[in-house]
């Protein structure tokens, strides 16, 4: 048992030991950093400009508080340590849970280390860690309740402070009203049926202290609205759903961690308790509650793994044992199976290339460099900037007000009117003519990766007020010309070199007929390079003008820089085959080109140019295996039939 036991936790901790990627992360820091220097919670807007002073609520203020110090003290690893010892505890209170419901044996750890995995996407460090533990607690508290009896002191006034916690350090506080009305529900029926311990009165009692106490927030009753306000009002609006974790549940990302397969299994085995007559109302209603969230929203699946997990453990174990599955004789042949079943299970979550293993904090997610060019040149005013860049605009300069961003990571911060015009701008020039004009920015801050619908950076760049002074693979600063950051346009701007993928494809295009635009964007690209090690996107770009040149000696310098920055950039590997095509080098042309289709891109010709890599190393029938897959996809290819023709009349294409 403490071998599986010890095998689910070791699952548990390394799940929850990917690269931190949340942008999120930096404002919550910020803001706990200011809690602690003013010793006390904010109730009016210090994160951006345009609303600076206006009455505000600060959610997650307990979380904040709490992690700041824990940063303080250790950094990465101590966020890490955090993530670990969250993630324990809340899957040790949901195997505490299990066991109380009667879980039993080693399905019930393989059930738990299964559904930490699911858990792993949830780990960011989030409020949410915190209020898991509170989620774990607050069920084995009822749980523990309710098949106790009434000869114990009532464990439902256990719930009362956790509730006061919850409440200050996740809107998800709500959560744990869902579990007591549920548990209320189930206590009222077997009162009904004459059950002396079901003691609703006493629940009901609990459940108006943990309601009266939530209210001891610094932003009040408005604090408590907010998840109501969101379900009510805010869930269409349109900076609302640019949020990925508040779209449904994507099924195809959620296979790898067998999710899907938990929804249909928790369901089928609390029916499979109604006809065998041991049903579980308290399984029925938290199921079908649960099952409805997590298909609404990415944002439940981390609360819908654990209050499935305890149930799924007993009911699980249950069949198996009735069925007379009991696995090997020996104890240390069932641990060892139980043990090499669990890592299994977390084998194909663990490999996730979007979710890679570390223990850092991927500085991609951050416009750190950006930030540096700011403060080095005094770039300030009115700033426009994506969502998800805000945070660490707070987290850099807070409290300068002239250097925080227009919006925070909180959509629910910013006007509804602001919300509506900030989303619309991205993607429609007339929207953004309308909101510069209504607050004539100075400056705006932009991802560098633009969205799908994304056009304001080749609108910028298609303005001539506006000048590209700063540009890495994270993000992309714009000044406006004739202000008060005309020094910083003049000294800084790139005239050839645009940012927005509209326009630099516009710039290769001109660059194939004109050698010295060619020249002019390598050096522009060049002066580019030291000031940011992000620069995967400029390296990828002086490659394809390099191949231009015929310099394949410095494109494949710059594709190979690529690789070490961003193993996976597309596209990457197929231009390095290319290039060892034209150096005479067949066998590696075939190999990157391989390893681009690894990658799973549909690139256009990519199995024709691994045809003819194949036909030049000598591999006939290989290459005309290439050229007919490529056929197959586009059978109006001249190319590839061309190349067929010229394989089947014994030459070489």
């Amino acid at each position: 048992m403490l071998l599986a036991l010890a095998v689910a936790a070791l699952v548990a901790v390394v799940s929850a030991s990917y690269v931190l990627y949340d942008t999120d992360l930096w404002q919550h820091l910020a803001v706990g950093r200011a809690i602690w220097e003013r010793r006390q919670v904010p109730t009016v807007n210090l994160w951006t400009w345009h609303h600076w002073g206006e009455p505000q609520v600060t959610p997650s203020w307990g979380f904040r508080v709490l992690l700041w110090p824990v940063w303080s003290l250790g950094g990465v690893p101590a966020l890490f340590a955090w993530r670990w010892v969250t993630t324990l505890a809340a899957f040790a209170l949901a195997y505490a849970t299990a066991r109380a419901l009667g879980a039993r044996g080693l399905v019930g750890i393989v059930v738990l280390a299964w559904c930490a995995v699911i858990y792993r996407i949830r780990t960011d460090l989030r409020p949410e860690t915190l209020a898991a533990v509170c989620f774990g607690f607050v069920l084995w508290t009822l749980t523990r309740r309710r098949i106790e009896g009434s000869g114990r002191p009532d464990r439902a006034w256990w719930i009362v402070p956790v509730a006061w916690l919850w409440a200050n350090v996740h809107v998800s506080y709500y959560l744990g009203f869902l579990l007591l009305g549920v548990h209320l529900i189930d206590a009222h029926w077997r009162a009904w049926r004459g059950d002396r311990d079901a003691r609703p009165a006493m629940l009901w009692a609990a459940t108006a202290a943990a309601a009266a106490i939530s209210l001891l927030h610094p932003g009040g009753w408005r604090a408590l609205a907010q998840p109501f306000e969101f379900a009510l009002f805010w869930r269409n609006d349109p900076m609302f759903r640019t949020i990925v974790e508040l779209q449904p549940l994507m099924w195809r990302d959620a296979l790898r961690s067998g999710l899907p397969l938990l929804i249909v299994l928790w369901p089928l085995l609390a029916l499979d308790r109604v006809r065998r007559g041991t049903a579980d109302g308290v399984e029925l209603m938290l199921c079908a509650g649960f099952t409805v969230l997590v298909v609404s929203s990415q944002r439940f699946v981390g609360n819908y793994a654990l209050a499935a997990a305890p149930f799924v453990a007993r009911d699980l174990s249950a069949l198996l044992a009735g069925l007379g599955l009991r696995g090997p004789r020996d104890a240390w042949a069932r641990a060892g199976l139980a043990a090499a079943v669990t890592v299994l299970i977390a084998v194909p979550e663990l490999i996730r290339a979007d979710l890679p293993l570390g223990l850092r904090v991927d500085p991609r997610t951050a416009p750190e460099r950006a930030a540096d060019f700011m403060a080095a040149h005094g770039v300030r005013g009115r700033g426009f900037n994506h969502l998800h860049l805000g945070g660490y605009q707070i987290w850099r300069f807070w409290p300068e007000r002239e250097r925080l961003p227009m919006v925070s990571i909180h959509p629910e911060d910013t006007p509804e009117d602001l919300r509506r015009d900030f989303t619309r701008a991205f993607g429609d020039p007339a929207a953004w003519a309308a909101l510069d004009g209504r607050w004539h920015f100075d400056y705006a801050l932009l991802d560098h990766r633009q969205d799908p619908g994304d056009r304001l950076l080749d609108v910028l760049a298609a303005d001539t007020t506006w000048a590209y002074v700063f540009g890495d693979d994270v993000a992309d600063l714009m000044v406006r010309r004739g202000g008060a950051l005309d020094s910083v346009a003049r000294a800084y701007a790139y005239r050839v070199i645009p940012p927005g993928r509209e326009r630099l494809n516009r710039l290769l295009d001109a660059s194939v007929v004109d050698p010295a635009i060619r020249a002019a964007a390598r050096a522009e690209l060049e002066r580019r390079l030291p000031d940011s090690p992000y620069s995967s996107s400029a390296h990828r770009t002086l490659g394809v003008i390099s191949m231009m040149d015929r310099r394949f000696a410095d494109a494949r310098r710059h594709f190979d820089e690529v690789l070490r920055q961003m193993p996976r950039y597309p596209g990457t590997r197929d231009m390095l085959g290319i290039v060892a095509l034209e150096e005479g080098r067949p066998g590696d042309a075939v190999r990157e080109f391989e390893a681009e289709r690894r990658l799973g891109a549909d690139r256009v010709g990519l199995d024709y140019r691994l045809g003819i890599a194949r036909a030049r190393a000598g591999d006939a029938r290989g290459a005309r295996r290439e050229f007919e897959r490529e056929l197959a996809r586009r059978p109006d290819d001249p190319t590839a039939r061309a190349a067929l023709d010229t394989l089947a009349a014994g030459r070489v294409p």
